[in-house]
């Protein structure tokens, strides 16, 4: 038997369990406060074992970002699943991401106004971001990939634009959405509907 065949599942627990310390730091204080000895510290190994797992912080955040991206996804796709209607699942699925990250103090904590807000410059690099958000927009109705990309880099800023700058309560968001994203994000086809 050739090699250590749990070596890499040693690798993914240790690495969660890193991103899990982080995560609870990230929900005492802004994620961009966070430093790396402040999490080897609450993952309880040296520093020497988090730059094993994470090359620097920026790696580290990035893991963290495209973990918790792929599961607000599997739950917004859940919220919305039994939506039929472009135009509702759009919305709904929207909305429903904005209270997912907004409920989760250590999510909220990339979009905090007193530091950089650095979940907006994650959710624009991200290319898991972008996969994930291109996946919606097909799910809307089939389009050109072309169109497709851009939209979806657009449903991105529109998120993080309301992450910084919330509407006055969700009703006042919906009305946003209806008004300025639907007729832009939904092909002349769908938003008819």
């Amino acid at each position: 038997m050739a090699g250590d065949w749990l070596a890499q599942r040693r690798t993914e627990v240790a690495a969660d369990r890193i991103l899990d310390a982080a995560g609870e730091l990230f929900a005492k204080q802004e994620a961009a406060t966070v430093g790396m000895h402040e999490i080897a510290s609450a993952a309880g190994c040296s520093r020497a074992t988090l730059y094993r797992y994470f090359e620097n912080r920026d790696a580290l955040y990035t893991a963290y970002v495209h973990r918790e991206s792929y599961r607000l996804y599997r739950e917004m796709t859940d919220h919305v699943a039994s939506l039929t209607d472009p135009r509702e699942r759009l919305i709904e699925g929207m909305l429903a991401s904005l209270r997912n990250v907004r409920e989760s103090p250590a999510l909220a904590s990339w979009f905090a106004t007193t530091q950089r807000p650095i979940g907006a410059e994650m959710a624009e690099e991200s290319e898991v971001i972008k996969a994930l958000t291109e996946a919606f927009v097909i799910s809307l109705g089939p389009d050109e990939a072309e169109l497709v990309a851009h939209r979806a880099r657009w449903l991105v800023r529109v998120m993080t634009s309301l992450m910084l700058f919330p509407g006055h309560n969700e009703a006042d968001e919906r009305s946003m959405l209806e008004e300025f994203v639907v007729p832009i994000v939904l092909p002349s086809r769908q938003a008819t509907q």
